[in-house]
């Protein structure tokens, strides 16, 4: 229970900005059940004042149609506010969009400016100058290669660039597949016997 209890709540993801738009909306929608409700209201008023017409009632309707007329400037009124309610919603999230954008741009500007740190214009030169410099003595390589070959040597050349591209094996000496002759002992002292003779020839002379 304490690690439940204890457990630290994550950051709401909802910004200031996702809460006024909610705000905005609910108030859209108020407004538009407000306008749903009038609108029905006068439509039952007109039909009324009609029928009060019909049994000569003329004040009573007369009475019905300026509450009418008023209520019809109270839909226009809610129409506009409705209107006014939705445009700034609609400005509030291109706003969003764009501060997502500028934070995309600040991101992208600073891992350049990182790079810029890692990387100065001088390494860069440098870097270029070095490849210059092989792609050059490469080409010399090549020239040279090409004003010292023969066509003979060209040719050699080819054929064994194509012996290597097919996997065909090179030709080795054969391994000899007899057993190598052993010395006998004998013949290892025979040698020593021959060194010590000379030697007692010395001695006794």
């Amino acid at each position: 229970m304490g690690n439940v209890f204890g457990r630290k709540s994550r950051p709401s993801r909802v910004t200031e900005q996702d809460k006024a738009i909610l705000q905005l909306k609910q108030q859209r929608d108020k407004l538009k059940q407000y306008q749903k409700r009038i609108t029905l209201q006068v439509e039952k008023e007109r039909l009324l004042a009609r029928q009060l017409l019909k049994d000569g009632r003329k004040e009573k309707a007369l009475l019905l149609l300026k509450k009418k007329r008023y209520q019809d400037q109270l839909l226009a009124k809610t129409e506009n506010q409705i209107s006014n309610l939705e445009s700034i919603v609609q400005d509030i999230e291109f706003m969003q969009i764009e501060m997502k954008v500028i934070e995309g741009l600040k991101i992208g500007n600073d891992c350049l400016k990182s790079m810029h740190e890692i990387m100065s214009i001088e390494d860069v030169e440098r870097i270029l100058d070095e490849s210059q410099e092989s792609i050059e003595y490469q080409r010399q390589i090549d020239e040279m290669l090409a004003g010292a070959l023969t066509q003979e040597d060209e040719d050699a050349v080819l054929a064994e660039l194509a012996t290597i591209t097919q996997g065909e094996d090179v030709a080795l000496p054969e391994v000899p597949t007899e057993p190598i002759p052993q010395v006998p002992e004998a013949a290892k002292a025979e040698p020593e016997q021959r060194e010590a003779k000379p030697h007692r020839e010395m001695l006794s002379a």
